[in-house]
């Protein structure tokens, strides 16, 4: 099987066929006709494949739909020497990541329709991940003045936020939640406390104070959840809570969505997989926003995804060139790269025993494509051929060597993972093959 850029008949053979919006396991085979899904199922190619098909025998691997990462910087524009969508792109190629969503923290800031159109163009040229944008709630991000969310919208993005910048003014926060009522919109927010957070290196706490460093408490998070919980009440708007953290923010949306108010949210592989213990001797690689919490925190993340109080899982990929993380860790900026990790610690809910592999697969799927309502995350007849061949039980160890990414700074650098992508489809055409 080797990468090529047509998109042709393909008959994937002797595949384990995973569909958790259908509920879909078994093994079977799926045809592809041009970009896209055909026909698929138990049985199929049982008196042959089509005449003229390139036969893809899977051996028995697991066929998913292409992941889809809701949350990830991309670099380009301004940062392209951290990361640029060609790089991304091929770290989500290698990771089984065929539909991405891409933060409006760029430089020019995604707060109007050019830049909008910029990303899905430069995206189709490249012929990789599909990428689609969020744009800034506020005009160049400076948390003043909502941009012109109607027009972003029929511009392309699919939903709105201003990044890892915290929308901190409860009013303004009040009108961009009616505004965006009124076209349908749903706008995603950083839970941070500006002023509870400023200057914070690391989660609040023991290990914070034998580092001696400033701690973010965990405060900060949950009372920026519970008031913009009672803005929506307000407001009767829609919102997303990106990268919960700890177990009194998750708790707080458990009851909001209890009383049927119109909120999701979700967490980052990090939160779950990770605890504040992983900043060690000041590892900056380990330098998060929001930071890693302690290990009841790590704990409640996984119940929440296990009860689905947390909607879906995303990378938060978040690159840092060398100059940015080798200084002191106070100094040093925060984030990882994720994108090239989501499927192998995503896996680790299975391996660990906490969800079956149909549940974790959906958590990057099927869940994360309808909080923004794409077009993917679906094995069905007529939806585009976005796949992902994968085997859940490959071992690799995370590194420089392994990770595509433009920059390196992995909070799992080191770190032994199950679960590999061996193919990904993107329309049809093979973007990554690890038989190449």
């Amino acid at each position: 099987m080797g990468i090529d850029n047509l998109a042709r008949r393909k008959a994937f053979t002797n595949a384990r066929i995973i569909d958790p919006a259908s509920g879909l396991d078994v093994l079977g085979g799926l045809l592809v006709d041009g970009e896209t899904i055909v026909d698929l199922g138990e049985g199929l190619f049982s008196d042959g494949t089509p005449e003229g098909a390139e036969v893809m025998e899977c051996q028995g691997h697991c066929l998913i739909p292409g992941l889809v990462d809701i949350r990830a910087r991309l670099g380009e524009p301004g940062d392209e020497q951290k990361e640029t969508l060609a790089t991304a792109g091929r770290a989500a190629a290698a990771g089984g990541v065929t539909t991405i969503v891409c933060l409006p923290n760029t430089d020019p800031v995604i707060d109007d329709m050019s830049g909008v159109e910029f990303v899905a163009r430069r995206a189709r040229k490249l012929g990789l991940a599909k990428v689609y944008p969020y744009a800034a709630v506020t005009k160049n991000l400076e948390g003043e003045e909502i941009a012109e969310l109607g027009m972003l919208a029929e511009a392309g993005a699919v939903a709105f936020t201003d990044g890892f910048n915290t929308i901190a003014d409860a009013q303004l926060m009040r009108r961009a939640l009616s505004y965006a009522k009124t076209f349908g919109l749903l706008i995603a927010q950083h839970p941070e406390e500006p002023s509870l957070s400023r200057g914070s290196s690391m989660n609040a706490g023991e290990t914070a104070t034998r580092l001696g460093l400033v701690g973010n408490p965990p405060e900060s998070e949950v009372i920026m959840v519970e008031r913009d919980i009672r803005i929506v009440e307000l407001t009767g708007g829609r919102l997303h809570f990106a990268h919960l953290s700890t177990a009194k923010a998750i708790d707080a949306v458990r009851r909001a969505k209890g009383r049927g108010l119109a909120i999701t949210c979700d967490t980052s592989p990090p939160y779950f997989a990770l605890n504040e213990m992983a900043v060690g001797d000041y590892r900056t690689f380990a330098k998060l926003s929001p930071p890693l919490r302690i290990e009841s925190d790590r704990q409640a993340v996984v119940e929440g995804l296990k009860d689905g109080t947390i909607d879906a899982i995303a990378s938060d990929h978040l690159p840092q060139d060398e100059e940015s993380k080798r200084l002191p860790f106070a100094e040093a900026a925060p984030g990882g790269v994720g994108i090239q990790t989501l499927l192998p610690i995503t896996l680790e809910l299975f391996h660990n025993g906490h969800m079956d592999l149909i549940s974790a697969i959906d958590l990057v799927t099927r869940k994360s494509a309808e909080l923004l309502a794409l077009p993917a995350g679906r094995l069905t007849k007529g939806a585009a051929a976005d796949l992902t061949l994968i085997d859940p039980d490959r071992g690799w160890k995370v590194s420089d060597k392994t990770l595509l990414s433009k920059s390196k700074n992995s909070p799992f650098d080191g770190r032994p993972v199950q679960g590999q992508a061996l193919l990904t489809v993107v329309d049809g055409r093979i973007i990554h093959d690890t038989k190449v």
